[in-house]
């Protein structure tokens, strides 16, 4: 007989929302035994590729915790990648997403708009950075909305090559891998790749040393060079890199790559999909940089954990692509609109760029604490819910991904779910939700320190 889903959990299932109970709790080592049956369901059912990094059987979240199958309770300090940073299950919208199923769930907004859709648009433009007059398109992935940021910007420039940088991560398809830097996982084996793709160096103050005006000198003559002006459609680029290692660049150098782009009718695109929504302490990244986007590319945290995504610009670029040239069939699903929606209404009003500064303050404050007493804490950066620490060889100042790997393997054992990042592999990033409580953050950055000191 065959094992459901329903035959390897826990009765009763734990209701998942702000109510949780807010806990680390460890009933079983991890993984338990439910949530082995359950990776061994997927070993045989999913393709080998699809990986994970936490070894449970999720069966509930909310708050700062996620409860496995076993009756663990896990510190979350991940959000899903940076996706439910109003916290799992935010009963504004889970309303929304339950008047709005009740209703329709599809009608394709290229057939039968809807109100939703133009009401995110609305707020879109509204909220991102920039008084000029904003127009947006809805799709359904970061990786779908870099991939119609490119086109918009090729479309409206008539010009085809486009640049990104170093340590830059835009998505896992075959545009979005030819402007991603790193080889392994995302590109290794999947090529060939898009053309007309050129990669400029990246402002990595731990690293290069150079200010942001020298690091932008030098990406700038790169692309003059090696691109041309005359030819170069687009300049792509994290206001803070994710993937790559929450590399914050040194100041004014976004600001003099935005001013060569506007001078050379160059389409400046901000990937906020990881900065966007609070993330950072403020609403958008690029408020933080002193920079105003020609596009900005949002995902993630856009609809509190349903699919959602967008890009937003200045109208007459926007307004470029002939009518047809995008879109999608499932693009701003109506369900994942009235998610948006209500996710909008809790960044904008209830304090939630407020908490991701306090989360900023006891995050680098207890790695600094950290770093003071061990060589091996090379840096800590990044802003807001938003935080990095990158482990080096001490003396040498090294990458060491394999210190790296051993700390963040130690806390998911303990309760403790933190994820790794950056183009060497020795960054553990902290995109905590901000919903957690003070008394959990904390707990889980005492398990931190505890793996730091036993590693």
């Amino acid at each position: 007989m065959s094992t459901t889903a329903s035959d390897t959990l826990i009765a009763p299932v734990p209701v998942g929302g702000p109510d949780l109970p807010q806990e680390r709790r460890m009933v079983t080592s991890i993984p338990g035994p439910r949530s082995q049956e359950l990776l061994a369901r997927k070993a045989a059912a999913v393709a080998a590729g699809v990986g994970h990094t936490v070894p449970i059987q999720a069966v509930a979240a909310g708050g700062g915790v996620v409860v496995d199958a076993d009756g663990n309770s896990l510190i979350d300090l991940g959000a899903g990648i940076a996706v439910t940073t109003l916290g799992n299950a935010h009963p504004k919208v889970v309303a929304a997403v339950q008047e709005q199923v009740a209703q329709f769930t599809h009608t394709c907004f290229m057939v039968s708009p809807y109100e939703s859709y133009v009401a995110v648009a609305e707020a879109l433009n509204r909220i991102t950075p920039g008084s000029h007059a904003k127009k947006s398109a809805l799709f359904n992935s970061g990786a779908e909305a870099v991939e119609n940021a490119i086109k918009i910007a090729r479309k409206y420039t008539k010009k085809q090559a486009v640049v990104a940088f170093d340590h830059g991560y835009h998505g896992r398809t075959n545009l979005t891998m030819a402007l991603t830097a790193k080889s392994m996982p995302y590109k290794s084996g999947f090529g060939p790749f898009a053309g007309e793709i050129y990669r400029a160096p990246m402002s990595y103050p731990f690293r290069d040393g150079l200010s942001g005006a020298d690091a932008a000198r030098k990406a700038i003559s790169i692309m003059e060079k090696q691109v041309g002006a005359d030819n170069l459609a687009a300049v792509i680029i994290e206001p803070i890199q994710g993937e790559g290692g929450f590399i914050v660049p040194a100041d004014g150098f976004l600001q003099d790559l935005q001013a060569w782009c506007r001078s050379n009718d160059v389409v400046f695109i901000a990937d906020e999909i990881q900065t966007g929504f609070a993330r950072t302490g403020a609403m958008f990244a690029s408020e933080l940089m002193g920079i105003e986007p020609d596009l900005i590319t949002t995902a993630k945290g856009i609809a509190g954990g349903l699919p959602l995504a967008a890009v937003t610009g200045r109208a007459e670029i926007m307004d470029a692509a002939h009518t047809g040239g995008l879109g999608g069939t499932y693009g701003g699903n109506p369900i994942a609109c009235a998610a948006a929606i209500a996710a909008i209404d809790v960044f904008e009003n209830d304090g939630m760029i407020e908490r991701a500064r306090e989360i900023e303050t006891i995050l680098t404050s207890r790695l600094s604490q950290m770093k003071a007493d061990d060589p091996r804490l090379g840096d800590i950066r990044g802003h807001g819910a938003m935080i990095a620490a990158e482990f080096v060889v001490p003396g040498t100042g090294d990458p060491d991904g394999t210190l790296t790997g051993a700390i963040a393997k130690a806390c998911i054992a303990e309760g403790v779910i933190v994820l790794t990042c950056g183009t060497y592999g020795n960054v553990i990033r902290f995109l905590p939700p901000l919903s957690i409580s003070d008394e959990l953050l904390h707990e889980g950055l005492d398990v931190l320190a505890a793996a730091l000191s036993a590693a």
